[in-house]
């Protein structure tokens, strides 16, 4: 009988190149943040952040879906790059561009997939099964993200990263996120400390 060939789609394989992608590329860093570090740490952040929510400050919000979401939040970068904020911001035209690209890439990477599929991660993709709230509760996980970021760099006496480290700050305390405020509160101070004082044993 003939040989069937299956049928090959390559979405998957396109998603694990986010860790050849550089953050802060037009910055000197003391270690290089690829976009597979980012998307894990700002998982991992909105994660926490919608836990918080849902103890704290009472923001509706559904905290799987916003962690899934965050994990493809920046996927269409493979295809786009990362490009830097003050680039994308610097006028509406270019930030009105750049979000017509991200949501081109996105709908064309979703086009790797069987239809059944591409219909389930599209909106995953574009974030666009995300609510107003949850929506806001992901940009601060990012914010968040890049803040840790900062500290990093600025610890390792990188002062490259002061002005980012102010500006990220500042965006976020506009964006008056209650649970990024918990966060800053009572998690940030604890990056500093080394492993035996993270754990008790310092």
């Amino acid at each position: 009988g003939r040989e069937v060939i299956a049928m090959l789609y390559p979405f998957n394989a396109l998603l694990a190149r986010m860790k050849y992608i550089t953050r802060w590329s037009l910055m000197h860093s003391t270690r290089p943040e690829s976009l597979s570090e980012h998307t894990c740490d700002t998982a991992l952040i909105a994660h926490m952040l919608c836990l918080i929510a849902r103890r704290y400050t009472g923001t509706p919000c559904r905290p799987k879906t916003v962690a899934v979401a965050a994990l493809y939040h920046d996927a269409h970068e493979i295809i786009t790059g990362d490009l830097p904020t003050p680039v994308k911001y610097r006028s509406a035209t270019l930030r009105d561009a750049y979000k017509a690209i991200e949501a081109e890439s996105a709908a064309q990477m979703a086009a790797l997939l069987p239809d059944e599929l591409e219909e389930e991660v599209l909106p995953y993709l574009t974030g666009n099964l995300l609510t107003a709230e949850e929506r806001k509760i992901l940009k601060a996980a990012d914010r968040l993200s890049a803040i840790i970021k900062c500290l990093e760099e600025a610890r390792s006496g990188n002062h490259e990263f002061d002005s980012a480290l102010r500006q990220q700050k500042e965006a976020l305390k506009a964006m008056a996120c209650p649970e990024a405020a918990w966060f800053m509160e009572h998690c940030l101070p604890c990056y500093p400390q080394n492993l035996d004082e993270l754990t008790g044993k310092g």
